[in-house]
């Protein structure tokens, strides 16, 4: 199994950054594409971006210009660079790992997700 540990969350200004990390162990040879989730009060869990093993980037519409997501395989980190954040952005976000395209797939493991807030 592969345990992820993700850090980096806070409380920022609209129009701030902040970037979030996503540290894998264990079985660390499934991890195959690896994406990042998030989750506000009443709404549901939606995919923010994912990155498969070739470099290939998803980003939902809403974070397009603004996020990036990176891959460090070194170290088995993944990133979530976030720029000119927006209360909307509000939530708890969630980095995870899969085998497949996570757009229409389930990840097979989860971090325990970093709570991310901006103010007006």
């Amino acid at each position: 199994q592969v345990q992820l540990v993700e850090s980096g969350g806070g409380l920022v200004q609209a129009g701030g950054s902040l970037r979030l990390s996503c540290a894998a162990s264990g079985s660390i040879f499934s991890i195959n594409v690896l994406g990042w989730y998030r989750q506000a009060p009443g709404k549901e869990r939606e995919l923010v971006a994912h990155i498969s093993s070739g470099g290939s980037t998803y980003y939902t519409v809403s974070v397009k210009g603004r996020f990036t997501i990176s891959r460090d395989n070194a170290s088995h980190t993944w990133y979530l660079q976030m720029k000119s954040l927006k209360p909307e952005d509000t939530a708890m976000y969630y980095c995870a790992s899969g085998i497949g395209d996570l757009r229409v797939g389930v990840p097979r493991s989860w971090g325990q997700g970093t709570q991310v807030t901006v103010s007006s």
